[in-house]
């Protein structure tokens, strides 16, 4: 009887073992199941050699005004969204105190005056000695610092415009307590644009100062406005491998802030493989696609050159005639067979 156990158990576990079996073989197919997606075959193209970037305006001059000094503001001038000249008075700080201690100073300095002339006659004529002469002299200079020292405490306590501009809105009130921290108002140039923009570092010999390059401050703008490149920062981010360009734009009436398309001209039209956007994986170190060998996904790097809207020229890691999937691209794994369901076209 126990013999007859322990064949029924290993029957048993024989069993079990099989169905564990079985129910492994739809995952591994599954794992090896075929999936589908839409190509594109790689062919060259006529493309216009036109790069495009985004950029932002940017003011002129910008500056937020803070005070210098702490105190109760005892004189308020923010005519917001007008324009003012250099120097004009935005605002005043109580500085009461220091008035009446700069008028302590002038009334010391009065008596200084007199003692120092007074103490330099009598020296000429040997009627006190060098010592008493130096120490008069000290002491009126003591306080002329002393006058200068408060003029200067008084003139952190108004505020100016540091530049003639366009004042934004006004941020505190007649009567607040303010500190340096504080922002009274804003003060923007507007006569004259700033446009920002980033463009990767293999375009970096199309923009030099003095280029001009067309800029769209709308899209509803059937006329493209001209900008001519100011600057060129040396240096290339280390994270987007892009370069910052800076150029200016005259009388327009668009504000700082908003977003532009710029676009460079890149010399003739050019033949080149372009892909769909949605057929490229970013990548920290590079760009990849995947193609088609003999029926099954193989993920390779390449180079990328010009963007368009849509599209995007792949410069490096393809070749004519590579089928590219533009369809569940991110579904794909290395080696997995995939099954055509059509052939796209740009």
């Amino acid at each position: 009887m126990g013999l007859m156990r322990r064949y029924i158990l290993i029957v048993y576990a024989g069993m079990l073992l099989s169905a564990c079996h079985s129910k492994k073989l739809p995952s591994d197919k599954r794992n090896n199941a075929i999936a589908s997606a839409d190509v594109i075959i790689a062919s060259p193209r006529n493309i216009s050699n036109i790069v495009e970037a985004n950029g932002t305006v940017v003011a002129n001059e910008y500056v937020q005004l803070h005070p210098e000094a702490s105190g109760r503001i005892t004189y308020l001038n923010v005519p917001e969204g007008v324009f003012v000249n250099q120097g004009t008075i935005i605002a005043r700080i109580n500085d009461a105190d220091l008035q009446a201690q700069l008028s302590k100073s002038k009334v010391q300095l009065e008596l200084a005056v007199k003692t120092e002339e007074r103490l330099k006659k009598l020296l000429a004529i040997n009627g006190i000695n060098q010592a008493d002469y130096d120490s008069a002299l000290n002491q009126l200079q003591s306080i002329q610092t002393d006058i200068a020292y408060y003029q200067a405490l008084i003139d952190k306590t108004v505020v100016k415009a540091p530049f003639s501009g366009t004042v934004g809105l006004r941020l505190v009130s007649i009567g607040a307590y303010v500190t340096p921290a504080d922002v009274i108002a804003s003060i923007q140039q507007l006569n004259t644009l700033k446009i920002d923009f980033t463009l990767p570092e293999s375009y970096g010999t199309l923009v030099h100062k003095g280029n001009v390059v067309s800029v769209e401050l709308d899209a509803t703008d059937t006329i493209k406005q001209r900008a001519t490149i100011v600057a060129v920062e040396p240096q290339a981010n280390t994270i987007t491998r892009n370069l910052k360009v800076r150029a200016t734009l005259q009388n327009t009436k668009t504000h700082p802030g908003s977003f532009v398309k710029v676009y460079i001209d890149a010399g003739e039209n050019k033949h080149a493989i372009m892909v769909p956007t949605n057929a490229l994986i970013p990548n920290d170190q590079n760009n990849q696609v995947v193609i088609l060998k003999n029926g099954r996904a193989k993920f390779v790097s390449v180079e990328t050159g010009i963007r368009q809207a849509a599209n995007v020229e792949i410069t490096k890691g393809i070749s004519e005639g590579d089928s590219v999937l533009v369809t569940g691209v991110l579904f794909a794994r290395p080696d997995a067979v995939i099954k055509v369901n059509s052939v796209k076209t740009l």
